[in-house]
């Protein structure tokens, strides 16, 4: 597949097969790394109830964070010049805090550090995702974003397969197996996946170039902050199209960051062995490179509007099958469907924002749009909490998601009715 992309379009797949390392880690391993350092009867220990309270308020904050500085630093790196040295400096940062995490001896310190590192994750994403533009044209994005997310999921699973021996090797599965401490483990887990990030980030920092990008020279804060709040207005105002996918995205993103954020928390919930868990979260890496390239190809025949709406339809009926989780092969016939549109969904709306905006705003907007991604995954969240309280079950909570891809669907309709209605 990358025979049939530019030197720049690959450069920029890559840097998917690098920061997907982080994300694999953080849907799988880090929260057991971190259940292992804070529960216990030990001075300055906690309970478990506690600890998933507080890794899930971490996450929370990550998510306010990111809301609030994605759309400023967007702005400011839509100026000539500016989005490189943005993006590398978010890389550097977040690869450094990926290794520091590893060496975190206590509860505390390691979900500083994770907070910090997921920062500056998070914010390279808005950078990349809104480089789009520049590495390639309007007949391409679909199937270039399409690449971004395919090779990603394959990629990030040889630094994981490695972060996954070391945790197996720490006395992860039996202290029988146990080759070195878990301290040991967990650094070698980080330190892999910091490294594979940052070597295969390097090419797109070599070889891309803005292309698009603000004359206006003006820069301070204040001005960034008039300036969002003008496009904001004319979202809401003029651009009803872009609104009402906004919206759309909101809803249905919702139900996919969550699925992603709880997937190991389902299974614990259950009472499934965390091995097994892993391994099937492994696989559906793979299945969702295949189903990223499925929708690539078909991509070329079909517009972008009906392939988002195919992966929330099946997205509603993955939630609907969680009234049936028992076992762990139900479990894995979940991650199965996950992974079979968790790519293309997201790699489609990239696609499709980046075809309905100004080119030369795009770092402004993709701030804009990391706002309703990661502010949908803290409602989902929400939503799994309140009815766990309420006493419902982990089934109900997931199958509760349903309601976010309906709404979803029915508002993505109406956002490409108005292009309809205009031509």
């Amino acid at each position: 597949m990358f025979k049939n992309l530019t030197k720049t379009e690959r450069a920029w797949v890559l840097y998917d097969v690098g920061n997907s390392a982080f994300t694999m880690l953080a849907c799988s391993l880090i929260p057991i790394w971190f259940k292992q350092l804070a529960i216990g009867d030990a001075p300055g220990q906690i309970s478990s109830d506690n600890a998933t309270a507080y890794y899930s308020l971490s996450i929370a904050i990550v998510t306010i964070i990111v809301a609030i500085l994605g759309p400023i630093c967007g702005a400011l790196a839509d100026h000539k010049g500016r989005k490189k040295i943005f993006f590398t400096t978010a890389v550097a940062l977040g690869v450094v805090g990926c290794i520091l995490n590893g060496f975190a001896t206590g509860w505390m310190s390691f979900l500083v550090i994770y907070v910090l590192a997921k920062i500056f994750y998070s914010a390279s994403l808005t950078f990349y995702d809104s480089m789009l533009n520049d590495v390639t044209t309007e007949e391409r994005m679909d199937q270039v974003s399409s690449y971004g997310y395919a090779w990603g999921y394959i990629g990030s699973c040889i630094p994981f397969t490695l972060a996954l021996i070391a945790y197996i090797l720490s006395g992860g599965l039996s202290e029988n197996l146990m080759w070195f401490s878990p301290s040991v483990g967990k650094i070698i887990g980080f330190t892999i996946t910091a490294v594979w990030w940052f070597i295969v980030t390097v090419p797109l920092i070599k070889n891309y170039k803005q292309i698009n990008y603000v004359e206006n020279t003006k820069g301070s804060i204040r001005h960034v902050f008039a300036q969002i709040g003008n496009t904001l207005k004319k979202i809401v105002t003029r651009d009803k199209k872009v609104m009402y996918f906004l919206i759309a995205f909101f809803l249905y993103i919702d139900g996919v960051g969550t699925i992603i954020d709880n997937c190991i928390n389902i299974g614990t919930d259950l009472g499934l062995p965390t091995v097994g868990q892993v391994i099937f979260l492994l696989a559906t890496q793979v299945v969702a490179w295949i189903g990223s390239l499925v929708f690539a190809n078909l991509s070329k025949k079909y517009d972008t509007v009906t392939l988002i709406l195919i992966c929330i339809v099946g997205y509603f009926a993955v939630c609907l099958y969680a009234l049936t989780l028992k076992t762990l092969l139900h479990f894995g016939i979940l991650a199965f469907g996950v992974g079979c549109f968790q790519g293309s969904i997201q790699s489609m709306s990239r696609s499709y924002f980046s075809k309905i905006i100004p080119a030369e705003n795009s770092g402004e907007y993709f701030g804009i749009y990391d706002i309703f991604a990661k502010g949908a995954s803290f409602l989902g969240s929400a939503v799994i909490a309140a009815v766990k309280l309420m006493g419902g079950t982990i089934n109900i909570a997931v199958a509760s998601l349903a309601i976010f891809f309906l709404l979803g669907f029915i508002f993505l309709k109406i956002s490409d009715r108005q292009e309809k209605a205009l031509n």
